[in-house]
C-alpha cells in the first residue's frame, strides 16, 4: 500500500505566504514525479505545479512567480511554497505523485487526501 499524507494549508490573508508538504509512505520502490493540483469549488482540478525525480519543475501560468515545488528524495517528501497569495488561489490542493511500488513493476499515479487553502480578508 502506498499512501500521500498532506499537511499544512489553511486560512491567510491576501498577499501573505503558507506552504504545504506531502509525504509518500508505504511499499516503494522509487517516487518519480510530485505534484500538486488544486480544485475550487466548482471547477476542474487544475494542475499547480509539478517536479521529476531530477528537479525539473513546471507551474501552472496563474502561479509562476509566487509558487515554488521542491521534493526532498531522501524522504520521499514533495512541499509547495505559495507565496503573494490570492483569493483566487483559494481551493482544496491535492498532492499527486507516480511511483513505482516495487522492482518489476510499473508506474501508478497516488493522490493525497486534499488538503484546504483559504485566502480570503
Amino acid at each position: 500500500q502506498v499512501q500521500l499524507v498532506e499537511s499544512g494549508g489553511g486560512l491567510v490573508q491576501p498577499g501573505e505566504s503558507l506552504s504545504v508538504s506531502c509525504v509518500a509512505s508505504g511499499s516503494i520502490f522509487r517516487v518519480n514525479a510530485m505534484g500538486w493540483y488544486r480544485q475550487a469549488p466548482g471547477k476542474k482540478r487544475e494542475l499547480v505545479a509539478r517536479i521529476s525525480s531530477g528537479g525539473s519543475t513546471n507551474y501552472a501560468d496563474s502561479v509562476k512567480g509566487r509558487f515554488t515545488i521542491s521534493r526532498d528524495n531522501g524522504k520521499n517528501t514533495v512541499y509547495l511554497q505559495m507565496n503573494t497569495l490570492k483569493p483566487e488561489d483559494t481551493a482544496v490542493y491535492y498532492c499527486n505523485a507516480e511511483i513505482t511500488p516495487a522492482i518489476g513493476r510499473g508506474q501508478f499515479q497516488y493522490w493525497g487526501q486534499g488538503t484546504q487553502v483559504t485566502v480570503s480578508s
